[in-house]
């Protein structure tokens, strides 16, 4: 579904040009949740631009669904740390709004509007938020302001979601318990997934593989497969075999952090 191949990214910086990301390859399947972690500034979020077209690599090439990217990755979805909700518009015209604006579903947006709606009944209904599409985002809690901007990131029925650590701003609980929507949404509609994140647990409870990534610049140094069996139940955050891989992955990253 992905292949990003030998990329590197440098940009102006104040004083000089910035290597960002160096000698970077990754490969997602089809169907497949991968997550990257890594030190902070190394590059994680720049790694999510490239593959969705928002900018174009220095050198190397990025590939989704077998065509080289050039530009906008139409078929992808994003949601951020912030949900970035409209605060004039209700849940559901929040929710809608890829579709007003992008094409092809832009110029059939008013002749098919009634669809459109029903498919926001069906999103809204998955993540739990059923009865809230009517509401204004400041009438929702922190996290079910986070399942509406999941929803609005999936209206399109997107065949790749980007997830910039969506639930970093979120307490424990609610945190814990968006991990869950997230992997019953996945597991329901089988899109390929790429999560960055800084919490360990979360890559390691939602993820198929996890790419951990070097200081800046930034590039993928190890890969680990999580083989905990699906559906996964929050109780697995809790054995011996979960917390070891955590543990591996943080000392992992510790190291690039004083290499």
């Amino acid at each position: 579904m992905i292949e990003l191949d030998n990329i590197s990214l440098a940009y102006a910086g104040r004083t000089g040009p910035v290597l960002a990301l160096e000698g970077t390859s990754l490969s997602v399947g089809q169907g497949e949740f991968a997550a990257v972690v890594g030190p902070s500034g190394c590059g994680k979020s720049t790694l999510m631009k490239l593959v969705t077209g928002l900018i174009k690599p220095t050198t190397g090439t990025v590939s989704v669904d077998g065509a080289q990217v050039h530009g906008p990755v139409k078929m992808a979805g994003m949601a951020f740390q912030n949900a970035n909700l409209l605060p004039w518009r209700t849940v559901t015209d929040n929710i809608l709004l890829p579709l007003e604006i992008v094409e092809p579903y832009r110029s059939h947006f008013r002749a098919k509007k009634d669809e459109y709606r029903a498919r926001v009944e069906n999103l809204l209904s998955i993540v739990g938020l059923q009865g809230f599409g009517d509401r204004y985002p400041w009438e929702l809690s922190g996290g079910m302001q986070q399942r509406a901007s999941l929803c609005r990131s999936l209206i399109h029925e997107p065949k790749l979601l980007m997830l910039d650590e969506p639930f970093a701003a979120l307490d424990a609980f609610t945190r814990e318990e968006l991990w869950c929507v997230l992997r019953d949404v996945w597991q329901r509609l089988n899109f390929t997934v790429i999560l960055v994140t800084h919490d360990l647990r979360e890559a390691v409870f939602l993820a198929d593989t996890i790419h951990v990534m070097s200081a800046r610049p930034g590039r993928i140094i190890d890969t680990r497969t999580v083989d905990f069996a699906r559906p996964r139940d929050l109780d697995v955050c809790y054995e011996r075999e979960f917390t070891d891989l955590v543990h591996v992955l943080r000392n992992k990253i510790a190291e690039v952090r004083k290499a």
